[in-house]
């Protein structure tokens, strides 16, 4: 599977490609420099829209795409076509758009009394909830889900 870093122009990107399942590094606070080293350290693809950024790090040897176009649309279809992916939200793979968690199921009973009344009428009476965002508003990952 691939995996990406992208600079701090690209959050709206970094957030696309973790609900397709790819895992995707945001460096919005580091230098230049420090990104080009993680990109490489990591073996991860540094997705940029800076030229400058882009020649010096394929200079030194870093794995880089320059991101092209003016919308999301454009900029995922760019990279689709580069990298030969389906542009194709599969729950099953997705990761939370916010922090990079793969997001799993969880059992009903598990989530029912962290959600607001209103929405835990929606849920099924058994079995696992696919997505928990739908009833919660936000996707319980990290430390809240392994409370769970």
């Amino acid at each position: 599977m691939l995996k990406f870093i992208t600079d701090g122009m690209l959050g709206k990107l970094t957030r696309w490609l973790r609900l397709l399942g790819y895992d995707v590094e945001y460096a919005n606070d580091v230098d230049d420099k420090k990104l080009m080293a993680m990109a490489k350290k990591k073996k991860r693809i540094l997705l940029t829209q800076d030229l400058e950024l882009f020649q010096r790090a394929t200079a030194r040897g870093a794995d880089t795409f320059l991101v092209e176009g003016r919308t999301e649309a454009e900029r995922l279809a760019c990279m689709a076509e580069k990298y030969g992916f389906l542009l194709e939200i599969d729950v099953n793979v997705s990761r939370c758009p916010k922090c990079n968690t793969e997001i799993r199921s969880v059992a009903k009973d598990a989530v029912v009394k962290k959600v607001q009344k209103q929405h835990s009428s929606f849920m099924k009476n058994s079995g696992n909830v696919p997505n928990v965002a739908r009833y919660t508003g936000r996707v319980l990952t990290g430390k809240e889900s392994s409370k769970l």
